[in-house]
């Protein structure tokens, strides 16, 4: 499974969730592999792509993405880390 971080799923959440769900089913005893993907923005105006600009504001204690590029500093899209797909399935028998 791949998980965007911009989907806010907590990848322990997703296992909890998961593990509910297969309990009484042939699924049971399965193993769960999550891999967290960044996200990514894309600037129209320079043409930069990557991670996004953090803007280090002491009233939130944390530094928090914009939506500006780091390079010019206009506004960006974001172009990844909002999927959750699964990535591939394996069956042992």
């Amino acid at each position: 499974l791949v998980i965007g971080k911009l989907t806010f799923l907590g990848v322990e959440q997703v296992r909890f969730s998961y593990n509910i769900l297969v309990e009484g089913t042939i699924m049971e005893g399965s193993k769960l592999y999550v891999e967290e993907k960044n996200g990514v923005v894309k600037c129209s105006s320079c043409g930069y792509e990557g991670d996004f600009m953090y803007e280090d504001n002491p009233m939130y204690h944390v530094p928090t993405p914009t939506l500006r590029c780091p390079k010019c500093e206009e506004l960006v899209n974001i172009v990844g880390g909002r999927e959750c797909t699964i990535k591939s399935i394996k069956l042992v028998m």
